[in-house]
């Protein structure tokens, strides 16, 4: 009983069809009309003898399979024969010889089981191997010359075709990058916008606020959420009056609501352009610190402050007058030059 559902006269028409399509397009008609013509052919007739073959017992998908399998192959040698300088005569002798060999190779594989990667290996292995025993056979009777034969074994569509996809496919993602980046730039730019919209309303809205004011509240929104020991450290390295203007202004309840977001973002970077950097703890730099100290401070007064301290610690300052770094742990030096520092 024939293959039922397998149309394999409208199935050759189909591929026929996809093969017009994809023809290279420096072909010449002749070519074109050739390897359309030699696809659709052997569709037919490989459809033909699978759906007649009662004995295969066969599935519509596996013969559908095997006869694609056919097609592709036929559409890409035959393109390489076109490209391969042999004399159009010898074409279809050669295209017969490729489709026999497909259809038998593909046929066994499915008879057997065999898996489709390994099937379409092995498929390839056995057209190659054909396509060059050929060419080799026409050079021997004399019909082709070495150079002839070189530049057809050369030949490969479908590797081309597939260094073809890939570029494609590098292509597209190039355009999908440039097109993502263009849109993050525009999606920046809008947001960019928006902020200096914003800025200018809020410039607007508080035109009587200069930009020391302006400061001053971005500090004590930030020193509202310190502890009352840090704030008043912090304060006391103020003048009185601004130190007593961020005090008002930490008062206020709806402070936040005289602030722009992205003022107070750029106030903080400001701020902290003018902020001390971390110095590497060293010997010297602690010694600095301390000569620095002695200079604009009284000796009593630092005396004074350290007057209930251990003896190490009232050595170790002792010393540092005249520039001398006693055996103190350099950790516990610096603490002790901080803590002058902050008590002065």
């Amino acid at each position: 009983m024939p293959i039922e559902g397998f149309d394999y006269k409208g199935f050759a028409t189909s591929m026929a069809e996809q093969a017009r399509e994809l023809v290279p397009k420096e072909l010449e008609d002749r070519e074109k009309d050739y390897v359309v013509k030699t696809l659709g052919n052997f569709t037919l007739l490989a459809g033909e003898a699978l759906y007649n073959d009662e004995s295969l017992k066969l599935t519509p998908e596996q013969a559908v399979f095997i006869t694609q399998v056919i097609a592709e192959w036929s559409f890409h040698k035959s393109i390489d024969l076109i490209h391969s300088g042999i004399l159009p005569q010898y074409w279809d002798g050669i295209m017969q010889k490729i489709a026999f060999t497909i259809f038998e190779v593909a046929k066994q594989a499915v008879i057997r089981n065999i898996p489709q990667d390994q099937m379409l290996q092995a498929v390839e292995h056995h057209v190659v191997k054909v396509y060059k025993s050929s060419i080799e056979e026409l050079e021997q009777k004399g019909i082709i010359n070495e150079e002839v034969k070189n530049r057809a074994e050369s030949q490969s569509n479908i590797d081309a075709m597939a260094q073809q996809v890939q570029e494609e496919q590098q292509r597209q993602q190039a355009e999908a990058a440039k097109q993502e980046k263009k849109e993050r730039e525009e999606v920046q730019k809008r947001r960019e916008d928006v902020k200096k919209q914003r800025q200018q309303k809020t410039v607007t809205e508080l035109q009587g606020i200069s930009n020391k004011q302006m400061k001053l509240m971005t500090l004590a929104l930030v020193l509202k959420i310190l502890s009352q020991d840090k704030v008043t450290t912090i304060l006391n390295k103020f003048d009185a009056d601004d130190s007593m203007q961020i005090s008002k202004y930490m008062d206020m309840a709806d402070l936040e609501s005289h602030l722009d977001g992205a003022l107070v973002t750029d106030c903080l970077k400001e701020i902290k352009e003018f902020l001390p950097t971390k110095r590497k703890l060293t010997k010297e730099n602690v010694l600095g610190d301390l000569l620095r100290i002695y200079r604009t401070s009284p000796r009593e007064q630092i005396e004074k402050i350290v007057k209930n301290e251990r003896p190490l610690v009232k050595r170790f300052l002792s010393q540092a007058y005249d520039g001398e770094f006693s055996d103190l742990p350099l950790r516990v030096a610096g603490i002790v030059a901080q803590y002058v520092e902050d008590s002065i």
